[in-house]
């Protein structure tokens, strides 16, 4: 039998499922006609000699690749050790890059000298920064570079990998990489802060939130774990409400707060703020009826959610609050307070799709 507790935990992995979809859309081919760096076409070899044919041909060369986008130098950063990628993944990313007519370097984050790491993977003055990493670290770079830094291309390396499923709709990292470099063109990302921490596509905060660590402790079949966190946030469904403003207005309750920003929000047109989805849930019928929504319609229809655009919010609970920003847990202080970024950071990818968002 289905517990308002596991309808929560659905309701709040259906904003990073949503971009999973459509993954395997076809693509136009590319076209076989490279070019190299000299503007040369790639359709032969070229052969010296005095002109009668009698000189020896020239050994063939390889074609380079041209990005979409003129770029001079290109670092990649990978961690083969998160969720998304395996082993051979730094090497693999080397390859990759080399067939493009840009310099590149990749460098690899171990568990020894990962802030150093990223410092070198700036120096240089690249271009463009690839992530190939879990979500925090790919959120923790964005945040590095800003709206003044080089473009941030992160890759699908995480477990929820919400905001790269957001600007490459896919999971395969390869595939993401593939289109940033043939498709991509620059675009403004806006997000918001909560407290410090950056997040780009969705920040749930209240006791929904509770439910992200009992998600990864059952898929790391840790089966007891998984039980004491649910059973923690079991207690703490329905109870745990919080406070907020928005722009400074009067004070609200809440059971959670959800702040979409405009990257993946349906509802909003232009960035000018966060979407602020307000959620009351008096019971388990109230859940069940939101999840529902949120499964096979617009849950932005339903009477227990009530949505409006802020740019700056003030939150409050009587104990620490707990959150998730696009799919990281993170705990807070009992006062917090969220902004708006216009532009967050600049990235590399194709053109919104229609209909994108939640």
């Amino acid at each position: 039998m289905n517990t308002p507790a596991a309808v929560l935990a659905s309701l709040m992995t259906s904003i990073g499922n949503d971009h999973a979809q459509g993954n395997n859309a076809a693509r136009p081919p590319e076209s076989s006609q490279e070019r190299s760096p000299d503007g040369a076409s790639g359709d032969g070899a070229r052969h010296e000699g005095d002109g009668g044919g009698g000189g020896e041909a020239a050994p063939a060369t390889s074609v380079l690749k041209t990005a979409c986008v003129p770029l001079t130098r290109v670092h990649a950063l990978v961690n083969p050790l998160s969720g998304g990628v395996d082993a051979r993944a730094t090497e693999q990313m080397r390859e990759a890059l080399s067939e493009y007519a840009f310099e590149s370097e990749v460098f690899e984050l171990g568990e020894n000298g990962f802030a150093e790491t990223i410092e070198q993977a700036f120096a240089g003055g690249p271009d463009l920064v690839i992530v190939l990493a879990g979500d925090g670290t790919a959120r923790a770079i964005a945040a590095k570079a800003g709206a003044d830094g080089p473009l941030v291309a992160p890759l699908p390396g995480g477990t929820m990998n919400m905001l790269p499923k957001a600007l490459y709709h896919t999971a395969d990292w390869k595939l993401a990489l593939e289109r940033l470099l043939s498709e991509g063109q620059v675009r403004p990302v806006s997000g918001g802060t909560l407290d410090g921490h950056p997040f780009y596509c969705a920040a749930i905060i209240g006791s929904p939130a509770l439910w992200a660590p009992a998600r990864e402790a059952l898929r790391g079949w840790r089966i007891k774990r998984a039980w004491l966190y649910g059973l923690r946030a079991f207690k703490r469904a329905f109870s745990g409400r919080i406070r907020f403003r928005l722009d400074g207005g009067r004070t609200e309750r809440a059971e959670a707060l959800v702040l979409i920003s405009p990257l993946i929000s349906r509802a909003m047109e232009t960035p000018t703020g966060l979407e602020a989805a307000i959620m009351n849930l008096n019971d388990a019928a109230d859940a069940f009826r939101l999840a529902a929504r949120a499964l096979f319609d617009d849950w932005r229809a339903d009477p227990m959610v009530r949505t409006r655009p802020s740019r700056r919010i003030d939150i409050a609970a009587r104990s620490r609050i707990p959150a998730i920003l696009d799919g990281e847990s993170v705990a807070l202080e009992a006062f917090a307070e969220a902004r708006f970024l216009p532009v967050a950071f600049r990235t590399l990818a194709p053109p919104p799709e229609q209909g994108d968002g939640v």
